[in-house]
């Protein structure tokens, strides 16, 4: 490490370039800065008098130039695009510039001007090529790799905002083949991690593009934060200004040449004016490889600002939040004795004599550190309970007695293929239901199972639901010809239903596809459902009667399709997800929303419900996830770590995790008190549609567009994972991240299906799981 180099501050955000050289954007010439600094400081007082001289020389001389009408033209046409082919550009052929100029009415002295020049166009603009830029990363994806591994993981972000800030600025400058040429290159490296975004920017091709483009807007406007150690913050810095240190022998060339100079600019500008550095007092070893990435991004507008921090820090903003009660929710007292009642009547009809512990069951163990909600703090609900009330908490007993007990961590410490293998299997890994839609059609984006496991339902592209008695019973509605003055209590309207019935009802009502389902839970796993919520892209969410098999209300409120639904634990509330960024709140009593959630960057995709109805979840295209308050309507938890859209969430019943999953791959596992990332969890080779806990919140089960189902041990280290020798070949249908294996070691089982990509996994409360999915065809591919 240089003398000269500043040692790193922990307090805010820090640039390499500040810290050790001059601005290079306040100059006319950084490399020439540059060079002066480091005469002077090395004592090279003639050689630095002499080079000043020349700089001062070469500006005067400069100043007195005018650009040519060649260059001229040869500067404006990137910036003109055909209407028809916006790849193309209108300055190619002379004929079509003079009339499009005429057409937008320019004066007849810049159409004669381009007329004499000819055929001019952007070819001999992209034909150019840009070497600094290529060499620059070359050279610092050289000495990234080349690193030692403790520094590879904070290393390693700093490539990808470059990356991007390399193509948009050739985009920008009109050297199309060049940017092209330049993905081509580099993204294969990067594409595991940002392969949303790659493929995003790969589509921007003029200049135009680039100025209109929101993605492309925040990295040109927002500061890219990378969280680096002291350590790692000198050693780059050192590389910078040095051209050397800290890469392995051999790992690079360092800035060496005309090329090396140009290249440690281009590197240098895009650090002082687009990143912004965290630099963390911890050392490198002492933070988890994965746990670089929370910290890192353009967060400006990703975190609420709380505080005077120059850094928008996710572990801050949480941190302000205070604790959260995340316990189960309160049973009146009431509930909880006519509950005690019921279950010791039964016992003596029974003659269980083992019944009496199962009211352990009905007061739930207190985890030590878990903050539990009182009356007080619970949304407005009925004070009376009904029959159901109690049927429900019965069953919960029952439920509770007869689960089937998962110990994952059984599978770790013994081989799957020998002797003992199968039994263990039995002991750790869940028996899976799956069920398969044949001949869907347009598709079906959604399939839910009720809490009773008596109905399935699905949502069509079609813009229609189907419903499936999963017991082979008939599903009737009412007749057509009654009238409303013969219904008078709830034996009048049995006698209306319909004599004859089928196993499978078709509810039509929405003008668009159906992306989400969801049953109602107050009767839980004892009585069937008797609502069942529908959201569309017609913008509406829909409730259906599942007595009379028809649409009772239509909520309207987004404007714009509704991604996702999902009913409280309560049965009276509901929340809705949207393209319009946000997510809303709503009870049936109302047609109108209760809150509004807004504060994501992108569409809400996904909302879930924390099992004491206390909070909600919501996952974005904005590659976050936050978790609100629900009646304050305030974010009290930001997650940041994935590196593309969130698809599906899913919380632990014992209300302390929250999975993660989306179009990066990859399960991230979080602590909700906290905030902070407890693993990340790899294995799925396309992008994983749904999760859910296990009973005990011991086990996750995930499924995705890779046709396989998943088994994940949620209280394991995780990390990197053994190859397997043995096991069903997986199909391989989508992107794997280079060659190696991407298995994490808490990935338990895979399940592959022929060609089925699982939308929704379920597990019961028994610890059954049910799967569903639609086939694809061979030729649908």
């Amino acid at each position: 490490m240089s003398a000269a180099t500043p040692a790193a501050s922990s307090s805010g955000g820090v640039s390499p370039a500040n810290a050790s050289a001059p601005d290079v954007t306040q100059s006319v010439s950084s490399i020439d800065r540059l060079v002066l600094e480091y005469l002077r400081s090395r004592g090279h007082k003639d050689a630095e008098r002499a080079l000043h001289e020349t700089i001062e020389s070469g500006s005067m001389d400069e100043s007195g130039k005018t650009v040519s009408a060649e260059d001229l033209i040869k500067s404006l046409a990137v910036y003109a695009q055909k209407p028809s082919r916006p790849g193309d550009n209108v300055l190619k052929e002379s004929a079509n510039v003079l009339q499009e100029l005429t057409a937008m009415g320019n004066p007849p002295s810049i159409q004669n001007l381009i007329a004499s020049l000819g055929t001019v166009g952007a070819e001999e603009i992209l034909s150019v090529d840009p070497t600094d830029k290529e060499e620059g990363f070359r050279e610092l994806e050289a000495w990234v790799e080349g690193s030692l591994d403790m520094y590879k993981p904070e290393f390693r972000p700093i490539l990808f905002p470059i990356f991007c800030h390399f193509h948009l600025d050739l985009v920008q400058r009109g050297f199309k083949e060049a940017a092209l040429r330049f993905s081509r290159t580099y993204s294969p490296s990067l594409a595991p991690m940002h392969h949303a975004t790659l493929h995003h920017l790969s589509t921007l091709l003029l200049p135009s593009h680039v100025q209109n483009d929101d993605v492309a807007q925040r990295f040109k406007n927002e500061k890219y934060v990378i969280r680096m150690s002291r350590s790692g913050f000198s050693l780059l810095v050192g590389w910078l200004t040095e051209g050397v240190g800290g890469e392995a022998s051999g790992a690079g060339e360092g800035f060496s040449g005309e090329k090396g100079k140009r290249g440690r600019a281009a590197i240098m500008r895009v650090v002082n004016n687009h990143l912004r550095f965290d630099v963390t007092s911890a050392s490198a070893t002492a933070v988890s490889p994965n746990a670089w990435e929370e910290s890192t991004g353009l967060l400006s507008q990703l975190i609420p600002q709380t505080s005077t921090s120059a850094i928008p820090n996710p572990h801050a903003f949480n941190a302000s939040k205070g604790e959260l009660k995340l316990g189960p929710a309160p049973i009146s007292e009431e509930l909880r004795a006519e509950t005690e009642r019921v279950i010791r009547e039964q016992s003596v009809l029974d003659r269980d004599p083992n019944a009496q512990y199962d009211l352990q069951f009905l007061r739930p163990s207190v985890v030590s550190g878990v903050v539990s909600p009182t009356e007080s703090d619970m949304l407005p609900h009925p004070q009376s309970f009904k029959t159901v009330d109690v049927q429900r908490e019965v069953e919960k007993v029952r439920d509770a007695r007869k689960r089937i007990r998962l110990e994952p961590s059984a599978l770790s410490s013994v081989d799957l293929n020998s002797v003992q293998g199968g039994a263990v299997r039995a002991r750790g890994l869940p028996s899976i239901c799956a069920y398969t839609l044949h001949d869907v059609g347009e598709g079906a984006p959604c399939c839910t199972f009720s809490p009773d496991m008596t109905l399935m339902a699905a949502g069509f592209s079609e813009s229609y639901i189907r419903l499936w008695s999963l017991k082979n019973e008939k599903l009737k509605g009412l007749r057509n010809d009654f009238s409303l003055s013969s219904i008078k209590d709830s034996g009048s309207l049995s006698k209306l239903q319909q004599k004859e019935g089928s196993t499978t009802r078709k509810l039509v009502g929405h003008s668009g596809p159906v992306y989400s389902l969801s049953f109602d839970p107050l009767g839980g796993s004892a009585t069937p459902p008797r609502y069942l919520l529908s959201a569309s892209a017609d913008a509406t969410t829909r409730l259906w009667s599942l007595d009379t098999m028809t649409n009772v209300v239509a909520f309207r409120g987004h404007q714009n399709p509704v991604w996702d639904v999902q009913w409280s634990p309560m049965g009276i509330y509901f929340a809705t997800a949207s393209r319009d960024r946000t997510a809303r709140l709503w009870s049936t009593d109302r047609t109108s929303c209760l809150r509004i959630y807004a504060g994501h960057l992108s569409d809400v995709d996904c909302v879930r419900f924390h099992p004491n109805s206390l909070y909600l979840a919501t996952g974005s295209s904005d590659w976050t996830a936050r978790l609100w308050d629900v009646q304050r309507g305030a974010c009290v938890r930001v997650f940041i770590g994935h590196q593309g859209s969130l698809s599906t969430l899913a919380i632990s019943p014992d209300g302390r995790y929250l999975a993660s999953a989306g179009e990066d791959l990859a399960i991230n596992l979080w602590d909700l008190g906290s905030g902070r990332r407890i693993k990340k969890m790899t294995g799925h080779t396309a992008s994983v549609y749904s999760l859910s806990f296990s009973a005990e919140s011991s086990m996750l089960v995930s499924g995705g567009a890779d046709w396989t189902v998943r088994c994940w041990d949620v209280r394991s280290a995780g990390g990197p994972g053994k190859p397997r020798e043995s096991g069903v070949t997986e199909p391989t249908i989508a992107r794997t991240i280079g060659d190696e294996n991407n298995e994490t070691s808490d990935l338990l089982a895979t399940f592959p299906t022929k060609r089925t990509p699982i939308t929704n996994v379920h597990f019961t409360p028994r610890n059954l799981c049910l799967v569903a999915g639609n086939y694809l065809a061979p030729d649908s591919r």
